[in-house]
């Protein structure tokens, strides 16, 4: 008998069981959500009408999942614009590819270190560079700040991210499934991604006036209609083009955001991106067998360390460059500090690859520890900087370089 739409009201109920919880101990919802879809899945028990393994639901809870990672990406869109972007377009290249250096490297430099192949060492190194866009955008949503200066930082690097995430898996797949690679293919795929982002930013801007009068549309349920129909088309096709899906989603948003109906958007849209939201964190969770982690423990506490490290330095230089304050700048590496989708999708190639089998626990774990760490120390990131600043002076230096601008100015 099928049981699949009891088997997803067993999974909502949990979800809300785990966000009570988190609620009451006043924590960052995201650990809790992924938690209990850990506690569940292909490894827990079947009780009577309750099966907690979760088998023939789990295609459509993914698929939710997947809703979740757009809508929450799309909101973020909402939240920001096109034209703080395009202002900030050279910061952002900037900045992107000092986060991606300094990651990238650290994350060659462990694999190697370890003693890991040559394979094993690229793909750990991918894991370890590209940040979660889904929780740092519910993490941002969440403690409301989508009007920060550093956001746009943030935004851009996520985006910058996504074009290194097209160039490496292009790179990786022919490596690991073909055996070869070829360089014009990887850069025909490369220049397509990045064109496609800004066929979207600057198109969609210029066609601000046209997009307010088609959207002049009084029933709520038509106007959810459209706006869906073009969140779902245009995050489809960028997928079909190497660029992913939750990016499409956010340059959706980003253009929207230009409208007199953005504030009507977000209203509507927000049920949909909180519910979508947690399901997606729960089905991350189901993918992760808590009982293959034991063996990866230590790899992946030391990549940890690493990327802590690589992401707070890549954060405090690029903010500086970028003219914000040290407070801001730790912000940046704090905020895109969770790693999730990308990094179990660099896993998953290793494994079609037919790579060492440690390299998914390593990434499940990995993942895991950054999920629970990334939302924490966003939230707490006053305190972490200033914990830091009392050691390294970062807002002295800064305010000694500001004074001498102010002086020239009286």
């Amino acid at each position: 008998m099928n049981h699949i739409v009891f088997e997803v009201g067993v999974a909502i109920a949990l979800i809300a069981l785990a966000g009570l919880l988190s609620a009451k101990l006043r924590f960052s919802v995201i650990p809790f959500y992924i938690l209990i879809g850990m506690a569940v899945g292909p490894h827990a028990i079947e009780w009577w009408h309750f099966d907690f393994r979760f088998i023939e639901s789990a295609p459509l809870i993914e698929f939710m999942g997947r809703i979740g990672v757009l809508f929450l990406l799309f909101y973020l869109g909402l939240e920001f614009s096109v034209s703080r972007l395009i202002k900030s377009g050279r910061s952002i290249a900037v900045g992107g590819t000092i986060y991606i250096l300094i990651n990238f490297t650290l994350g060659l430099l462990y694999a190697w270190s370890v003693g890991m192949p040559f394979k094993e060492i690229l793909i750990v190194a991918g894991i370890t560079t590209i940040s979660s866009s889904a929780i740092a955008a519910k993490v941002l949503v969440d403690l409301k700040r989508t009007a920060n200066s550093e956001t746009e930082m943030i935004l851009g690097i996520i985006m910058f991210e996504d074009v290194f995430l097209a160039i490496y898996i292009s790179i990786l797949s022919g490596l690991l499934l073909s055996g070869s690679t070829s360089l014009g293919g990887v850069l025909t795929s490369a220049l397509i991604a990045l064109g496609f982002m800004l066929f979207i930013l600057i198109i969609g801007r210029k066609c601000v006036p046209l997009l307010n009068r088609a959207l002049r549309i009084r029933s709520n349920e038509l106007f959810m209609l459209v706006i869906f129909a073009v969140l779902f088309l245009v995050a489809g096709f960028s997928e079909t083009i190497h660029v992913a899906e939750a990016i499409g989603a956010l340059l959706v948003g980003l253009v929207l955001a230009e409208t007199e109906h953005m504030k009507r958007i977000e209203h509507l849209i927000l049920p949909f991106r909180d519910f979508f939201g947690a399901i997606f964190f729960f089905s991350f969770g189901l993918t992760i067998d808590p009982y293959s982690l034991g063996g990866a423990v230590w790899l992946a506490v030391g990549a940890v360390i690493i990327t802590l490290l690589g992401n707070f330095v890549a954060g405090m230089w690029a903010g500086r460059l970028a003219g914000l304050s040290p407070k801001a700048s730790a912000n940046i590496g704090l905020t895109i500090v969770a790693r999730g989708e990308f990094s179990i999708i660099m896993a998953n190639l290793a494994k079609s690859g037919g790579l060492l089998p440690a390299i998914q626990p390593f990434a499940a774990l990995y993942v895991l520890i950054l999920a629970v760490l990334g939302p924490l120390l966003t939230k707490e990131s006053k305190a972490v900087f200033g914990l830091l600043d009392k050691i390294f002076k970062f807002s002295r230096r800064y305010n000694k370089r500001k004074q001498p601008s102010v002086s020239q100015e009286l």
